[in-house]
Protein backbone atom coordinates (compact mmCIF):
# COMPACT_ATOMS: atom_id res chain seq x y z
CA UNK A 1 0.00 0.00 0.00
CA UNK A 2 1.16 3.52 -0.74
CA UNK A 3 0.74 6.52 1.52
CA UNK A 4 -1.12 9.45 0.00
CA UNK A 5 -2.45 12.66 1.44
CA UNK A 6 -6.03 12.79 2.65
CA UNK A 7 -8.10 15.07 0.46
CA UNK A 8 -11.58 13.75 1.10
CA UNK A 9 -13.25 14.93 4.26
CA UNK A 10 -15.91 12.96 6.06
CA UNK A 11 -15.14 9.64 4.40
CA UNK A 12 -17.45 6.92 5.70
CA UNK A 13 -15.62 3.78 6.80
CA UNK A 14 -17.62 0.71 7.73
CA UNK A 15 -15.66 -1.63 9.99
CA UNK A 16 -16.78 -5.24 10.47
CA UNK A 17 -14.91 -6.28 13.62
CA UNK A 18 -16.19 -8.30 16.56
CA UNK A 19 -13.33 -7.73 19.02
CA UNK A 20 -14.04 -4.70 21.28
CA UNK A 21 -10.31 -4.09 21.87
CA UNK A 22 -9.63 -4.04 18.12
CA UNK A 23 -12.61 -1.72 17.63
CA UNK A 24 -11.17 0.68 20.20
CA UNK A 25 -7.70 0.58 18.63
CA UNK A 26 -9.16 1.27 15.18
CA UNK A 27 -11.28 4.10 16.59
CA UNK A 28 -8.17 5.65 18.18
CA UNK A 29 -6.09 5.23 15.02
CA UNK A 30 -8.74 6.82 12.80
CA UNK A 31 -9.24 9.64 15.31
CA UNK A 32 -5.54 10.44 15.08
CA UNK A 33 -4.92 9.79 11.38
CA UNK A 34 -8.27 10.85 9.93
CA UNK A 35 -10.24 12.95 12.42
CA UNK A 36 -12.91 13.84 9.85
CA UNK A 37 -13.62 10.23 8.93
CA UNK A 38 -16.96 8.85 10.00
CA UNK A 39 -16.76 5.32 11.40
CA UNK A 40 -19.51 2.77 11.70
CA UNK A 41 -18.85 -0.56 13.42
CA UNK A 42 -20.67 -3.86 13.01
CA UNK A 43 -19.81 -7.01 14.95
CA UNK A 44 -20.65 -9.87 12.59
CA UNK A 45 -21.34 -10.67 8.97
CA UNK A 46 -25.12 -10.75 9.40
CA UNK A 47 -25.12 -7.25 10.88
CA UNK A 48 -22.77 -6.13 8.09
CA UNK A 49 -25.07 -7.34 5.32
CA UNK A 50 -28.10 -5.87 7.11
CA UNK A 51 -26.29 -2.54 7.35
CA UNK A 52 -25.42 -2.52 3.64
CA UNK A 53 -28.62 -3.82 2.09
CA UNK A 54 -32.31 -3.05 2.09
CA UNK A 55 -34.95 -5.73 2.47
CA UNK A 56 -34.86 -6.34 -1.28
CA UNK A 57 -31.10 -7.03 -1.18
CA UNK A 58 -30.22 -3.90 -3.09
CA UNK A 59 -27.49 -1.59 -1.89
CA UNK A 60 -28.37 1.19 0.47
CA UNK A 61 -27.33 4.61 -0.72
CA UNK A 62 -24.84 5.92 0.00
CA UNK A 63 -22.41 3.05 0.31
CA UNK A 64 -19.41 3.52 2.58
CA UNK A 65 -16.20 4.79 1.04
CA UNK A 66 -14.38 1.76 2.45
CA UNK A 67 -15.23 -1.51 4.17
CA UNK A 68 -12.68 -3.00 6.58
CA UNK A 69 -13.56 -6.65 6.98
CA UNK A 70 -12.35 -9.03 9.68
CA UNK A 71 -12.38 -12.68 8.64
CA UNK A 72 -13.16 -14.35 11.96
CA UNK A 73 -16.53 -13.08 13.17
CA UNK A 74 -19.56 -14.84 14.66
CA UNK A 75 -22.81 -15.74 12.85
CA UNK A 76 -21.39 -15.12 9.36
CA UNK A 77 -17.64 -14.78 8.97
CA UNK A 78 -15.82 -12.32 6.74
CA UNK A 79 -15.21 -14.92 4.05
CA UNK A 80 -18.93 -15.57 3.63
CA UNK A 81 -19.75 -11.86 3.73
CA UNK A 82 -17.08 -11.09 1.11
CA UNK A 83 -18.49 -13.74 -1.25
CA UNK A 84 -22.05 -12.44 -0.82
CA UNK A 85 -21.04 -8.83 -1.36
CA UNK A 86 -19.00 -9.57 -4.47
CA UNK A 87 -21.79 -11.75 -5.89
CA UNK A 88 -24.08 -8.70 -5.83
CA UNK A 89 -23.41 -6.19 -8.64
CA UNK A 90 -24.63 -3.37 -6.37
CA UNK A 91 -21.38 -3.70 -4.41
CA UNK A 92 -18.96 -3.98 -7.32
CA UNK A 93 -17.50 -0.52 -6.62
CA UNK A 94 -17.26 -0.90 -2.84
CA UNK A 95 -13.60 -1.02 -1.79
CA UNK A 96 -13.15 -3.96 0.61
CA UNK A 97 -9.96 -4.40 2.60
CA UNK A 98 -9.64 -7.52 4.71
CA UNK A 99 -8.02 -6.63 8.06
CA UNK A 100 -7.34 -9.83 9.97
CA UNK A 101 -4.98 -11.65 12.30
CA UNK A 102 -4.53 -14.43 9.74
CA UNK A 103 -1.19 -14.31 7.96
CA UNK A 104 -2.06 -17.44 5.96
CA UNK A 105 -1.20 -17.22 2.27
CA UNK A 106 -4.21 -19.44 1.58
CA UNK A 107 -6.55 -16.95 3.32
CA UNK A 108 -4.95 -14.02 1.51
CA UNK A 109 -5.12 -15.68 -1.92
CA UNK A 110 -8.72 -16.80 -1.35
CA UNK A 111 -9.82 -13.30 -0.29
CA UNK A 112 -8.12 -11.60 -3.23
CA UNK A 113 -9.61 -14.20 -5.59
CA UNK A 114 -13.04 -13.55 -4.03
CA UNK A 115 -12.76 -9.84 -4.79
CA UNK A 116 -11.09 -8.16 -1.82
CA UNK A 117 -9.16 -5.06 -2.91
CA UNK A 118 -6.43 -5.73 -0.37
CA UNK A 119 -5.49 -8.02 2.50
CA UNK A 120 -3.77 -6.60 5.57
CA UNK A 121 -2.58 -8.53 8.62
CA UNK A 122 -3.45 -6.71 11.85
CA UNK A 123 -0.29 -5.11 13.20
CA UNK A 124 1.18 -5.68 16.63
CA UNK A 125 1.66 -1.99 17.47
CA UNK A 126 -0.44 1.16 17.42
CA UNK A 127 2.22 2.93 15.32
CA UNK A 128 1.89 0.27 12.63
CA UNK A 129 -1.90 0.55 12.79
CA UNK A 130 -1.64 4.32 12.29
CA UNK A 131 0.45 3.72 9.18
CA UNK A 132 -2.15 1.29 7.85
CA UNK A 133 -5.00 3.76 8.46
CA UNK A 134 -3.09 6.47 6.61
CA UNK A 135 -2.49 4.19 3.64
CA UNK A 136 -6.15 3.12 3.52
CA UNK A 137 -7.02 6.60 2.28
CA UNK A 138 -6.10 5.49 -1.23
CA UNK A 139 -9.37 3.55 -1.46
CA UNK A 140 -11.70 6.49 -1.10
CA UNK A 141 -9.43 8.99 -2.84
CA UNK A 142 -9.41 6.98 -6.06
CA UNK A 143 -13.22 6.90 -6.15
CA UNK A 144 -13.87 10.64 -5.95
Amino acid sequence: MHTIEMDRLNALVLIAEDDPDDQLMLQDAFTEACPDCRLNFVSDGVELLDQLTTDTHTARVPLPDLLLLDLNMPLKDGRQALHELRANPAFAGLPIVVLTTSSSDDDKNACIAAGANDYVVKPSSFTELLHIVKTLQQYWNRHD
